[in-house]
């Protein structure tokens, strides 16, 4: 039996499972859970501790029907504007309440399209995020970048404020298959935005691609995986296209019957990663590469690599506040989300009350799988003794899982670990972690 044979055996290319951004996933947090829980999350931050901040921009000048964010096309900037204007409220009401002395140890504006904003935009919302919490020694101020979306006057502003990381969409340079997604964008126009991210200073590059889109073929992944590494980006999440019509309508654009099959997702997957390998890169966890130099593959060698809801992380810290529409916030004692619409999360704010929805608390034994599940996502290894948890306990339900996978694992002395070829099966075995695993709809797991 050869080594897919096995893995399609367990159900690999049949599977639909969550990614684990976070654990318990975003389909099971409650309406029980609003501002209250956010209030009280913030106020039990230590003084002084290092935080950090997500900003959600869900603004594109076009929406790219590949995308399944949350967020609303727009020609004119007014409503911008006034989004921003709710963001500056936002952060009045967070500063009102965070503990003295906190430091930003991350800070990343996501979206949507946070280069939309305008250069005096960008300045208002720098000097109100940094009143409230400067950026710690050795921080990190990243930003998504849409190539179609930006000139000198943006990166200048952001480049003043600190921006030390710059992180551009590419998905995938193929004209046809740009086409196919709803998402144009040139070889030469994203050369040239990463020469003037270069030329302004910016120290560290993050680049996105995407396989699994349609009509991607293996020469078609290798020219644009060619194409990007020419580029130099420090790090690359190579994702696979999720396509999830049913939560994300725009994705009904794209033609299902010209997606590639799960068996040649995995050989898109495995073609870049070859290339990314080759060229020096390191495979960081399942879709991440990053030069050695840069901080993720540190962090990855010192076992202090992270993941949330950006993918992979080298951010050591406890809490994450997210700010703006559908922005999800972790804290220790669990998790809390902005109302989705922006209609919502603007009346919220503009009561007088942060604009949580819902969110998750905690229990004792959801800190416990967590704490698993992250640490196979991040090492394909979870260690009973290093985790503090009972080994004996542990070590039999390492065993019961390893049943569950032909006992394919690697399991001994409290510890689990998957084999670096049955790696592609890295979700399922985090799901076998999953008490909430079953009632919500997810993506391939290849």
């Amino acid at each position: 039996m050869t080594l897919k044979t096995q893995m399609a055996k367990l159900g690999l290319f049949d599977a639909k499972v969550p990614r684990y951004t976070s654990y318990p996933t975003a389909p099971h947090f409650s309406p029980d859970v609003g501002a209250d829980f956010f209030t009280q999350s913030v106020a039990a931050i230590p003084e002084g501790a290092a935080i950090s901040l997500y900003l959600h921009v869900p603004f594109c000048r076009r929406l790219c029907w590949f995308c399944a964010c949350r967020t609303q096309g727009t020609q004119t900037l007014s409503p911008v504007q006034s989004y921003v204007q709710t963001l500056l409220a936002e952060l009045t009401m967070l500063k009102a309440r965070l503990p003295a002395s906190v430091r930003l140890s991350r800070l990343h504006w996501g979206g949507g399209t946070p280069t939309l904003l305008s250069p005096e935009m960008m300045q208002t919302l720098c000097e109100a995020i940094f009143d409230v919490a400067p950026l710690a020694e050795g921080g990190e101020f990243s930003v998504e970048i849409d190539p179609n979306e930006v000139d000198a006057d943006r990166l200048a502003v952001l480049v003043r404020y600190g921006m030390n990381r710059a992180s551009v969409g590419m998905q995938d340079f193929d004209p046809q298959i740009q086409e196919t997604i709803g998402r144009p964008q040139s070889y030469a126009l994203t050369r040239e935005v990463v020469q003037m991210i270069r030329a302004a200073g910016v120290q560290s590059l993050n680049a996105d691609i995407l396989f699994g889109l349609p009509d991607q073929t293996p020469e078609r992944i290798k020219d644009s995986v060619e194409k990007l590494i020419a580029l130099g980006p420090d790090r690359v999440a190579l994702y696979g296209y999720a396509h999830v019509p049913w939560m994300a309508k725009r994705q009904q654009m794209i033609p299902a019957d010209r997606l590639p099959t799960p068996q040649e997702r995995l050989g898109l997957y495995e073609g870049a990663e070859a290339l990314f390998t080759a060229a020096g890169y390191d495979s960081i966890g399942i879709d991440h590469f990053a030069l050695p130099s840069d901080g993720l593959a540190r962090a990855a060698q010192a076992g202090r690599l992270r993941r949330n809801f950006q993918g992979y992380t080298d951010d050591q810290a406890d809490v994450l506040i997210g700010l703006g529409a559908s922005a999800i916030s972790r804290f220790p004692q669990g998790y809390a989300q902005n109302a989705p619409a922006t209609s919502a999360y603007a009346t919220a704010i503009a009561e007088g009350r942060f604009a949580t929805s819902r969110g998750h608390v905690m229990s004792v034994e959801d800190q416990t799988n967590a704490r698993l599940i992250e640490r196979l996502m991040c090492d394909f290894s979870v260690d009973a003794a290093a985790l503090e948890l009972p080994i004996t306990e542990t070590q039999t339900r390492f065993e019961q899982i390893n049943a569950r996978f032909d006992h394919l694992l690697q399991v001994q002395g409290g510890r689990l670990d998957i084999p670096t070829e049955l790696r592609p099966l890295t979700r399922m075995v985090a799901r076998a972690f999953d008490t909430y695993a079953a009632g919500a709809q997810h993506s391939a797991a290849i």
